[in-house]
């Protein structure tokens, strides 16, 4: 979905927009802003956690539990109840699911499940997408929302063909909302890869671009037997590797179909206003 020009976005009173870019690029910070001046917030990741993936989290939490004596016991009669938490704020649950690959000692998981993992979440990723245009009609029809922000994880660029112009994905998005890349700068993607030292989190990876960097990893630390891989360690640096791989692909996609922010401008944004000035600029610089 394009604007033909600056006025119909400033004149359109339904406007659904779908935002992407590296996490922890200011997707979800802008979105819970635009949520207060009464912007319908659709988060991909929430819906991914809850309606895809909820039973293989919940379950997992189960799973631990059932290691407990005491906890295993108030399970199976049923006398406790265990759930996720989940928020937009908060992914911790999904995260947790997802995990590293690694030796289990330090937190890791083997690698073949790590890999069904990874595959539950591609599959979950793409039916979330997949709801975006439900959600729309639904936050019109039964909550009269005409403004609408669809939150996107950062591994939107793994689960479509760019090469492919009937890749289901990309039609679904670009026909219901327009499409706006917040793009970094260089410094903030230092900070992204300095944040993600220090505080690693769960990723998803291609398969053949997993398996490749896996085998890089271990070749570069003359590792021999996966479970001998430090989670924490492969995750920096697999994550970095990861960043590098999707750049350029953001790029092609918003180049393609969308467009363009800066992440810096984003951090200004106090309210609606402030975000439509900005995309009054997008608007031009692209149909200029």
């Amino acid at each position: 979905m394009f604007f033909d020009n600056i006025e119909q976005y400033k004149n359109s009173e339904q406007c659904a927009i779908t935002v992407f870019g590296m996490s922890g690029v200011g997707k979800t910070h802008l979105s819970a802003i635009l949520r207060k001046d009464n912007w319908f917030h659709y988060s991909i990741d929430y819906r991914i956690g809850t309606r895809h993936m909820g039973e293989y989290i919940v379950d997992n939490f189960k799973r631990e539990a059932m290691k407990v004596p005491f906890l295993r016991d108030l399970l199976t009669s049923d006398s406790i109840y265990i759930c996720s938490n989940i928020t937009f704020d908060n992914l911790e649950p999904l995260s947790t699911y997802l995990g590293t690959p690694g030796d289990p000692k330090k937190g890791g998981l083997p690698l073949k499940e790590y890999k069904l993992r990874q595959e539950q979440h591609r599959v979950a990723e793409i039916y979330a997408l997949k709801d975006t245009a439900y959600f729309i009609e639904r936050a019109r029809n039964l909550y009269n929302y005409k403004k609408f922000i669809n939150d996107t994880g950062g591994s939107l660029i793994e689960v479509i063909d760019l090469e492919n112009p009937n890749d289901e994905i990309i039609k679904i998005l670009t026909e219901n909302t327009a499409l706006l890349y917040i793009e970094g700068s260089d410094e903030d993607i230092r900070k992204l890869i300095e944040r993600f030292k220090n505080a690693p989190k769960p990723m998803y990876y291609r398969p053949e671009f997993l398996q490749k960097k896996w085998q890089q990893y271990k070749e570069l630390h003359s590792i021999k037997n996966d479970l001998d891989v430090d989670p924490k360690d492969f995750a920096s640096w697999g994550f970095e590797a990861l960043l590098y791989d999707r750049l350029p692909r953001y790029k092609r996609l918003a180049q393609k179909y969308g467009y363009i922010i800066g992440a810096q401008d984003v951090a200004t944004i106090r309210d609606e206003k402030d975000f439509n000035d900005l995309m009054v600029k997008a608007i031009k610089k692209r149909n200029n």
